[in-house]
């Protein structure tokens, strides 16, 4: 108690004092306070650079007096820094000390404020208040902005678009900068005018000042321009404009050349005032049946090339190649011959090209980039097929007949006929060359070329006489012509040769004068003396007449013919009488060229006696026997006569020294005694005798014996001519040597002719034996021949001999050395060290004595390898290092070459490919050296635990590169057994079903090892922990299948929830699987899962998620833990919702309806589709058609089918068409719409084309849209857009009227429809268009036809036709009535005189009717519905344009013009074109049916008809 006593008591004072306190200083404690409300602190603003005293407060309005006698406060300035304040502590003024200096915001300074504090000490009280004065410097315009470089570069791409960004080099500090402050350090870019570049300012632009990054404006052209100087302007965004300060810099672009440009072939010659070249021809040529690997490469001139315009592509490795091709060629088999290497255009024969099919090629070859460029580039390729000499000559004729006259001058041409009118045509021919060019061959003759020469130039060769001919020596000669091309000899014709008769022989007598004895006991008749006179001519020259000119005195008679003389009839000679006969022997030519000789007989008359001689019937025989004769042939029977019967005897007196001949001394029989042989002796003149006994009982006679040849004798070889020859290989028609061989026969049997027994492949030989190779022979392939010449004779039978020459082939050097192989590829393992040899190369030359030699072809690896020389070893220069190349497979190829040293021939090339072997440089190296992992106690087998990881740094792609990985089991063998890691992606999985205790801690060694060579590995330890169970949550469901969520829920809408629970354990949730779209999302501490992107129903429908539930603890450690209990599916369904509009299968639907068309007749069926599903793709359909006359609709629609239908009659609407709306609405009409366009015009029969095929109608029916697809494709060909519509499909009518009808045709109506004019095109342009295409249309109806289906005819409707022949008819029927009336009219002149007057009323009225028509406005539609909804109608046909002219057939005319009638009101026909025979002047029909509408016309003019009637 005492001591709360006291403890009370001492508060009480202490209060007491406190009052006390207060009330003596209360009055004091507001002096240093502010005495203003705001902030505590004072805060100025001045200028930098101001004046020195400048007032920064004019008043700190601090309560208390500082001055006078009695100051309660004293003032004072701390925190000064560098002394800037000044403070008068009476006025409580500070002002700006900066004296000797410049108050400066900007650098070096940086004085952006200053800060002091004004102590204020209260001197009654002794509290001493600070009050912050915080003065902000502000900044002055005073400073340009600086760009940090001077100037700038960039590059660009001149394929760059058009508002790309091309320099952002401003960006950070890299630009200008301005140490001003706030809008006067702010930097704006503007790019100003350049004088040296005037189209840099209007090719780029920086539409964002702020960050100076510039853009394109304009497309580049690096063709045009590679560089711009762009002057970029920098100025501060001070807010005077006029205090704006600025700088420059420049900024150079450079364009980089892009692939905007194709190839262009080289030599490129250009268009003058462009970028073209003019169009180039290449030119090659080459012989024919040359076999490729004599031509390839083939030379062009000039070399094709091509390079891309393109020329500075950086870098040089996007630098695209050339890919050369053959685009299209004639004849168009030219890829049978000729093939074009892609990349060096080297043109290459694939096979002999025969130049008898084949003379030339004209291809067009193409230049394209490999980087598929648009822009390919051609040229033409012009081939001219040179003519190889490998076809023989030939002669038109198998053989030759001419004629000669034998008193031909010489230079005379053998004619052809008997006749000698027309010379002898010799024409031979090469099929080397053209029939109608001189193929230049040489003609020889083998025989007789002393006689005839045939001229040497021409296709047509004659034949002329080098030295007068006489039939007498010899009337035939028969020769043979060969034709030689240089190369080739044709085979020898016969050319037989007929001399023919000239009189020029005079009958001969064989003596000049006769003398002869005759007896007085000779009788009348008997013979004095046989007369032969010998003409060597033939036919009449050579036929001789005698005549006894004078002396015979009628005593002797002579035979004209046989020129026997006789004693005449009625003669008895007298003894001593003597007679002197002149006899004429003159040949039967005409008179003006008969030639005559004569001599004289002279006869004596003897008295009778024994003295006359035997005479022979003849004194000259002539005879030929053939050298084959036998021994003992008979030739000749000289038996002669004696007047006196004496016996007569036979002697061969001179003429056969070696007794060949035999006479029979009693008989006179000539026969053969000997062999003949024609080759020793030709001709035997004979004198034979015959004698009585008598001294002079003997007389003479000639036998001439002519030996004719037999082929009896073998050609003979000339032995004396060299049998070893030799010729230099690689030259075709190289001369080889010259055989001579004789045959001692006549005529053809002596003709000889060369041919050879073998190798008539590679040599020839001609008419003169002359032998020559045909082609190059090759001395590596054989160097020797034993050639076979066979002569044979001209006979029917020929004989023939044979002579071996020996041919020795020479070699030359016409071989490049070839290589074993022509592509060596060697792997080469790298870091080898140099001079390590790699591989040896191998050539060989077959020419003889060749010293081959090798080098290295390829300059640029020439400091990789070395090439012995001789022996061919390549080896290294430096060792190779894999991971320098830049491709993925390290390898250099190049070209290796072997020459002959001494030798002229191009050296051979083969390729060598070194393969650099990556030799495993680096070993896989983990990203850890130990991992960690967590498992349930249950995981099951292939549950993952941990991923590891190794990289290997030798270059990627390679089997050194690739890592891979695998337990060890030799560390923790048990491990090893229960835990597994996949080989390539290295996760650690389980290898079993674990069973194991929670908190256990396993030891796993991984191994990652590469495919290298040597294998390298490396190994990493991976702790594995065995959770407790109570550690791993577990969801309340295996499954969760919350409510569908609508297609169009927003992101964020929630799906469901998930839930699971753990001991002691904060749970984050994860959806592992199933949400590879990215569609959902899930708080990972609430398990809410939410829709995190838009979601689309008609894309998926349905998504199956796989959510994991872990604990915290395991999520931090970056781990996984999945389990039986910790997984959980959550199945989510899409709910479709109406999110897409119908979509009309057509925007623009066109069709028709025919004039007769019914109520609710179906015009089209339109059709629209809708991606939503249930109700929201259930179509409801509505027209929207403006209004029509009588407020009709003119069509409805079904509401559900779309079918569009006619609701009003068409009646004489032809021509009139309407367009209207088609609206479809999902959702039975209560959803989102789309809409499409309809166009239906009104047509008749006029319009339509029926086509009739060979089908039922049904299949036609099940095909038709198939086939109105083909029939719109061809009409549009001519009118795009145009429709054809069907009208009718039935069977194919036929007959009279068409009144039969087949249904196993069909007749298919149809009709076209032109968007543009929306009317029906004319019948008659249906037609062309379709039967001009019928081929083509029956090919395309083919698959849906059938085999044999096709469209027979297209044709008009029978309506149309039954309209012309009516209209026909009715042109008959009215002539006959103008003639009845022409009768009436010469009958009845009273008749006719009314007629006129009411003629001249009636036009009166017509006259007024016409002028009341034409003050009319003009005829409106038929309905008031606006122009684009129904067409008005066509306007009046002019005069003379009626029905048929429509219906195609202006043949025939009639005087009035009523087609507008005719067309709309075809069933009044009949009824308007009789009254046409009343009405001379129809025009006021026309008038009068404008003045009408089409309800009254049939009115009018029945009541027109009436009232003619009425008036007859």
């Amino acid at each position: 108690m005492l001591q709360q006593f006291y403890l009370w008591k001492w508060l009480a004072s202490g209060i007491i004092l406190g009052s006390l306190f207060a009330i003596c200083f209360g009055q004091y404690d507001d002096d240093c306070k502010l005495a203003r409300g705001g902030l505590p602190a004072t805060i100025v603003a001045i200028d930098e650079e101001s004046r020195n005293g400048t007032i920064l407060v004019d008043n700190m309005l601090i309560k208390g007096t500082a001055g006078g006698p009695d100051p309660t406060i004293e003032l004072s300035l701390k925190d000064n820094v560098d002394y800037w304040v000044l403070l008068d502590p009476i006025k409580q003024m500070l002002f700006l000390n900066s004296t000797g200096r410049v108050l400066d915001r900007d650098p070096p300074m940086n004085i952006h404020s200053i800060v002091v504090q004004v102590q204020c000490v209260n001197k009654k009280v002794g509290t001493v208040i600070y009050h912050e004065v915080r003065i902000v410097v502000r900044d002055r315009n005073d400073n340009s902005p600086t760009f940090k470089h001077e100037s700038y570069y960039a590059t660009v791409n001149e394929l760059t678009p058009v508002g790309t960004t091309i320099f952002t080099g401003f960006a950070g500090d890299n630009g200008a900068t301005d140490i001003d402050d706030g809008p006067n350090g702010q930097i704006e870019y503007v790019i100003q005018y350049n004088p040296d570049d005037p189209t840099s300012n209007d090719t780029f632009e920086i539409p964002l000042m702020l960050t100076g990054n510039v853009v394109l404006r304009k497309r580049l052209n690096y063709e045009d321009k590679t560089r711009y100087f762009v002057i970029i302007q920098a100025n501060d965004r001070a807010q005077n404009l006029n205090e704006r300060r600025t700088t420059t810099t420049t900024l150079t672009v450079d364009v980089l050349d892009g692939d905007d440009l194709g190839p262009m072939f080289l030599p490129c010659v250009l268009v003058p005032n462009t970028r073209d070249c003019r169009p180039l021809t290449y030119q090659a040529a080459i012989p024919e049946l040359r076999t490729p690997e004599e031509l390839n490469p083939i030379i062009v001139t000039p070399p094709i090339q091509a390079i891309d315009q393109d020329r500075n592509i950086q870098p040089p490795s996007d630098r695209p190649g050339i890919l050369y091709s053959i685009l299209v060629g004639t004849p168009e088999d030219y890829p049978r011959f000729f093939h074009m290497h892609p990349r060096t255009a080297e043109l290459s024969l694939l096979e002999p090209v025969n130049r008898d099919f084949y003379q030339k090629f004209d291809l067009v070859i193409k230049a394209a980039q490999d980087n598929g460029h648009p822009l390919p580039a051609f040229a033409s390729l012009h081939i001219e097929i040179l003519d190889e000499n490998n076809q023989s000559p030939y002669f038109t004729m198998p053989s030759y007949q001419g004629y000669i006259l034998e008193s031909a001058p010489v230079g005379a041409t053998i004619s052809d006929s008997l006749n000698l009118t027309s010379p002898l045509r010799i024409v031979a021919l090469d099929k080397d060359i053209e029939d109608t060019k001189d193929p230049e061959l040489h003609l020889f003759l083998n025989d007789y070329t002393s006689v005839f020469t045939v001229t040497q130039t021409g296709i047509t060769r004659f034949l002329t006489l080098l030295q007068p001919v006489d039939r007498e020596e010899q009337d035939t000669y028969t020769f043979s012509i060969t034709a030689f091309d240089g190369v080739q000899e044709s085979r020898p014709v016969v050319v037989n040769i007929r001399v023919m008769d000239a009189n020029d022989n005079t009958p001969t007598f064989p003596e000049i004068s006769y003398n002869v004895y005759v007896y007085t006991d000779m009788s009348p008749g008997d013979s004095v003396i046989q007369l032969t006179a010998v003409d060597a001519d033939e036919g009449s020259n050579g036929e001789i007449t005698y005549e006894i000119l004078v002396g015979a005195q009628g005593d002797f008679i002579i035979n004209k013919t046989t020129g026997l003389i006789t004693i005449a009839p009625g003669v008895e000679l007298i003894v001593g009488r003597t007679y002197a006969l002149t006899v004429q022997a003159a040949d039967n030519a005409p008179p003006a060229e008969r030639r005559h000789s004569i001599c004289t007989v002279y006869i004596e008359v003897l008295p009778p006696n024994n003295q006359s001689p035997p005479r022979f019937p003849q004194l000259m025989y002539s005879l030929e026997v053939s050298e084959a004769m036998r021994i003992g042939a008979v030739l000749l029977n000289l038996q002669a006569t004696d007047r006196e019967g004496d016996p007569i005897t036979y002697a061969i007196e001179n003429g056969d020294p070696q007794r060949v001949f035999n006479l029979s001394e009693t008989t006179g029989i000539l026969t053969l005694g000997k062999a003949l042989d024609r080759e020793s002796t030709d001709r035997y003149i004979l004198i034979v005798t015959a004698s009585d006994g008598r001294p002079d009982g003997t007389s003479t006679a000639t036998v001439n014996v002519v030996v004719t040849d037999v082929n009896d004798n073998d050609p003979v070889f000339d032995p004396y001519l060299p049998r070893n020859f030799s010729v230099v290989e690689e030259e075709a028609n190289a001369f080889v040597g010259q055989v001579r061989a004789t045959d001692a026969d006549a005529g053809i049997n002596g003709q000889v002719h060369y041919s050879l027994g073998n190798f008539n492949n590679l040599f020839r030989i001609t008419s003169n034996g002359s032998i020559y190779t045909s082609v190059k022979l090759n001395r590596e392939v054989r160097d020797y021949y034993e050639l076979v010449v066979v002569a044979t004779d001209g006979a029917v039978h020929p004989r023939y001999s044979t002579l071996t020459l020996a041919i020795r082939v020479l070699d030359i050097d016409d071989n490049s050395p070839v290589f074993t192989n022509s592509t060596y590829t060697v792997v080469v393992e790298e870091n080898l060290p140099a001079g390590t040899t790699f591989l040896q190369i191998e050539a060989k030359d077959v020419d003889l004595g060749a010293n081959v030699s090798y080098r290295i072809r390829s300059p640029e690896v020439k400091h990789l390898f070395a090439l012995h020389p001789f022996t061919g070893v390549l080896s290294l220069l430096r060792s190779l290092d894999y991971e320098s190349f830049p491709d993925q497979e390290a390898s250099i190829t190049f070209l290796v070459e072997a020459f002959d040293i001494y030798g002229t021939m191009p050296p051979g090339i083969a390729t060598v490919t070194v393969i650099v072997k990556d030799m495993n440089d680096y070993p896989p190296v983990f990203s850890k050296r130990i991992y960690k992992g967590m498992v349930a106690p249950d995981a099951v087998k292939g549950t993952p635990i941990t991923f590891v990881y190794a990289e290997d740094a030798d270059p990627p792609g390679l089997p050194a590169s690739r890592v891979r990985y695998r337990v060890d089991d030799v560390q923790f063998p048990y491990p090893a057994s229960i835990f597994d890691v996949e080989e390539d992606s290295g996760r650690v999985i389980t290898r079993v079903n674990l069973n194991e205790e929670p908190t256990t801690i396993f030891k796993l060694v991984v191994v990652a090892f590469d495919d290298g060579e040597p294998v390298m590995s490396s190994s990493a330890t991976v702790k594995i922990l065995v959770l407790h169970p109570g550690e791993i949550p577990r969801f309340t469901q295996e499954e969760y299948r919350p409510p569908p969520v609508s297609e169009l829920a927003t992101r964020g809408t929630m799906v469901g929830v998930i839930s699971a629970a753990a001991i002691n354990q904060s749970i984050v949730y994860s959806i592992v699987s199933g949400n590879e779209e990215d569609k959902f999302a899930i708080n990972n501490i609430t398990g809410v899962i939410y829709v995190n992107a838009p979601l689309d129903y008609e894309t998926r429908t349905s998504y199956v998620l796989r959510v994991q539930a872990d604990s915290l603890e395991v999520v931090l450690a970056n781990l996984r833990v999945p389990s039986k209990s910790n997984t959980a599916k959550v199945y989510i369904e899409i709910q479709d919702e109406n999110d897409h509009p119908p979509v009309f299968q057509k925007k623009f639907y066109i069709g028709g309806v025919s004039e007769d068309a019914r109520m609710f007749a179906s015009v089209l069926k339109v059709k629209a589709t809708d991606k939503d599903t249930g109700n929201y793709s259930a179509m409801a359909y509505r027209l929207i058609i403006p209004p029509i006359k009588e407020g009709k609709e003119g069509f409805v629609v079904e509401t559900y089918t779309g079918l569009i239908k006619t609701a009003m009659l068409f009646h004489n609407m032809r021509r009139f068409y309407f367009k209207f709306q088609v609206i479809a609405t999902d959702d039975y009409g209560k959803g989102l719409s789309g809409k499409a366009d309809v166009l239906v015009s009104v047509v008749n029969q006029l319009d339509m084309q029926v086509i009739v095929s060979n089908v039922p109608p049904t299949l036609v029916e099940k095909k038709i849209e198939d086939l109105t697809e083909i029939l719109d494709r061809y009409v549009q060909e001519q009118i795009p857009g145009a429709k054809v519509v069907v009208e009718s499909i039935g069977a194919r009518r036929h007959g009279d009227a068409f009144s039969l009808e087949d249904y196993t045709k069909c007749d298919l109506t149809v009709y076209a429809i032109d968007p543009q004019t929306n009317r029906a095109i004319d019948r008659n342009e249906l037609f062309k268009f379709l039967d001009g295409k019928l081929l083509d249309i029956n090919k395309d109806f083919q698959p849906y036809y059938g085999e044999g289906g096709r469209i027979l005819e297209i044709r008009t409707p029978e309506a149309v036709t039954s309209i012309k022949k009516r209209g026909e008819s009715l042109g008959y029927t009215e002539g006959a009535l103008l003639a009845l009336a022409f009768i009436i009219i010469l009958c009845c002149i009273p008749a006719i005189l009314v007629v006129l007057v009411s003629y001249r009323q009636r036009q009166a009225e017509c006259t007024k009717t016409a002028r009341l028509q034409s003050a009319l406005p003009a005829a409106k539609p038929a309905a008031p519905a606006p122009a684009p909804v129904a067409a008005p109608p066509p306007p009046p046909a002019p005069p003379g344009v009626h029905l048929y002219e429509e219906l195609g057939d202006s043949t025939m005319s009639y005087p009035w013009s009523l087609e507008l009638i005719l067309a709309r009101n075809m069933d009044k026909i009949i009824t308007v074109m009789s009254m046409g025979m009343k009405c001379l002047n129809m025009e006021v029909a026309v008038a009068c049916y404008h003045l009408l509408d089409k309800r009254n016309m049939v009115r009018w003019l029945v009541k027109l008809r009436r009232n003619m009637k009425r008036k007859r």
